[in-house]
């Protein structure tokens, strides 16, 4: 929890302004066209980068920011640092446009500082908040623009008409990635080495592939033939099955003593590499080859956790496959443009320890998880694409929103927002009141399927790892699994109201608004009207449910504090929130134009 600030008489008198210093300057730099296409550079991806967490988590909850002149100022409320940057585009949501280098002002004058002299000024900000050490932050910074600039730099293949190559396309082009993550290139691992498995390099690579005695093999599958896409990869001699690893995992985990002895005694065999080649997603640890996505254990931190499947993660996975099935069928039925790629299945070996029982870290580590490939669910002569490359602020891949709507006026912009809503919303919001499930529809987690003229025709949900469920709906099934396994698949209402709302609203809707809002930044509150509207709809059809109807009425949205989070070492699962203003009150929905306040919203 962060900590109150001493305030003097100066901060407290900035505060009642409420607009910000007014100190006198030039400005930092020119403000770019709205839709501009040129790519921002490592230094200004991980400066605004730095900035958007300062202003959502720090000085914005604090009221210490103002839109003046096209530049936002901001003031941290801890240390006193002031900081500017220009706009290209204000947010109604605070989710601004920056442009240019960030300035600081001292000793009277504003000057230009670099990221990493912004990264300091955030460590200390933090320290002080906070009162916490963190002696990795900075590191973690400087490793997130070392990320940022390999993924700048690398050749990846291009996309040709195939609706293959466009999808994978669209996997590895998150070269920044999250904007609202301090750190979101950062990889525990050795640049060097990392490079032949990262997605925005075009990674493709053969798996390793083991063969493990069927005695020491685990395993589940949520129906017959689910473990098919595991054993077609290659054949193994008889009373052994096949266990593909990540080559990265593999070399990490291949020296591990319980291993060794196993590859020695021949219970496990090394077969080396497979003959498929699999290509990197977006996710980094889950791997496609046009047939199944596979998601494998990666012990690397990516964004705030180790990615590596739990013990129970990978019952879970099949547990949830299973017990969701009738309601995953009522929603397409319901709405026949959405669907979920399930994870039927998942296998990993149980090799001895020196206590005798299995070796939990192996277990964990070797443990992947089968998910169903694009073919079984995707509408035929449609081609996927992944939400965050459409909604990427930079069009870094060919499915960026710019490309597919190819310069259409502002009224073919809002018919294709219009239908992509129906398809994304109604079918997520009855998961939950219907269902009790929590879907985690957040950018990375959403491909968006359109037809040859790029019209959204489809969306198609995945990773069963953040979906939950609501005790009070599921307390039966739920008491049937094992306690470690059940644990982990629930939230309580209110965190899973939370999570949903940050995952459909903020995360994805919002910047995929935005990324329109850039090609068309008079239609942003229409935009938002569009939003309004099909939570209305719904809301219509469920008898004005509170939680709905104080979504409409404007109630403050959260948003997930990935800075705060990631300065405290803490689980992503355990991640607080802060609040937004809303765009959804009838007010700023319905046009009403008003003044910028602190946050940059209109009042």
């Amino acid at each position: 929890m962060a900590l109150p600030c001493v305030t003097g008489p100066a901060d407290r008198a900035d505060r009642a302004r409420r607009s910000g210093p007014t100190d006198p300057a030039g400005p930092t730099g020119p403000a770019d066209p709205p839709g501009r296409t040129r790519l921002a550079s490592a230094d200004e991806a991980v400066a605004h980068t730095l900035l958007n967490c300062l202003l959502r988590e720090v000085a914005g909850p604090e009221r210490r920011t103002s839109v003046v002149d096209g530049r936002l100022l901001l003031r941290l409320p801890c240390t006193g640092v002031r900081l500017r940057v220009a706009l290209r585009r204000t947010s109604v949501l605070g989710a601004h446009r920056f442009a240019g280098p960030v300035a600081e002002y001292a000793d009277g004058r504003w000057s230009v500082i670099g990221w990493r002299r912004l990264a300091e000024r955030t460590h200390a900000e933090l320290s002080a908040r906070t009162g916490l050490p963190n002696d990795e932050f900075l590191d973690q910074v400087v490793s997130s623009h070392q990320g940022v600039a390999a993924g700048l730099g690398a050749a990846r293949p291009a996309a040709d008409g195939d609706p293959l190559a466009r999808y994978l396309a669209s996997e590895q082009s998150l070269v920044y990635g999250h904007r609202f993550h301090p750190t979101p290139k950062d990889r525990s691992a050795d640049p060097a080495s990392w490079a032949a498995y990262a997605p925005e390099a075009g990674a493709r690579f053969p798996l390793r592939l083991l063969a493990v005695r069927d005695r020491l093999t685990v395993e589940e599958g949520a129906e017959p033939g689910a473990t098919g896409p595991l054993d077609r990869l290659a054949a193994v001699p008889d009373g052994y099955r096949l266990l593909p690893a990540h080559p990265w995992q593999y070399e990490l985990l291949g020296r591990h003593p319980a291993l060794r002895a196993a590859l020695g005694r021949g219970d496990v065999l090394d077969l080396g590499p497979g003959p498929a080649l699999f290509a990197a997603t977006a996710s980094v640890r889950t791997v496609y080859d046009g047939e199944s996505f596979l998601k494998f254990s990666l012990n690397v931190r990516i964004t705030n956790c180790l990615r590596k499947n739990a013990h129970y993660e990978l019952s879970g996975a099949v547990a949830l496959t299973r017990l969701l099935a009738p309601a995953f069928a009522d929603l397409a039925a319901r709405f026949p443009g959405s669907g979920m790629l399930r994870e039927p299945a998942f296998r990993s070996l149980a090799v001895p320890g020196p206590d005798g029982a299995a070796d939990l870290s192996l277990l964990e580590g070797f443990g992947v998880i089968v998910r169903e490939g694009l073919r079984e669910r995707l509408r035929p002569g449609a081609t996927a694409l992944l939400a965050a490359a459409v909604a990427d602020e930079y069009p870094t891949g060919p499915g960026h929103i710019s490309r597919l709507l190819g310069g259409a006026e502002r009224a073919a912009a809002l018919r294709w927002w219009r239908a992509y809503l129906r398809l994304l919303v109604p079918p997520v919001l009855a998961a939950y009141f219907d269902h009790g499930i929590v879907l985690e529809p957040h950018l990375q987690n959403v491909l968006v399927c359109v037809d040859a003229h790029g019209d959204p025709v489809q969306v198609l949900f995945r990773d069963l790892e953040g979906t939950k469920l609501l005790p009070e709906h599921h307390d039966g099934a739920l008491a049937a699994l094992p306690a470690r396994v059940a644990g982990p698949l629930t939230y309580d209402a209110d965190r899973g109201w939370d999570r949903l709302v940050y995952c459909l609203l903020v995360n994805h809707v919002a910047e995929m608004l935005s990324a329109l809002a850039d090609l068309h930044p008079s239609a942003e509150r229409a935009l938002w009207s569009e939003v309004r509207r099909v939570i209305e709809d719904f809301a219509a059809g469920h008898g004005a449910a509170p939680r709905l109807a104080a979504l409409l009425a404007g109630e403050p949205l959260p948003a997930k504090a990935n800075l705060l989070t990631r300065w405290g070492r803490a689980a992503d699962r355990e991640a607080g929130y802060v609040r937004l203003p809303s765009p959804l009150a009838g007010d700023l929905t319905r046009g009403a134009v008003g003044r910028p306040d602190a946050a940059g919203t209109a009042r």
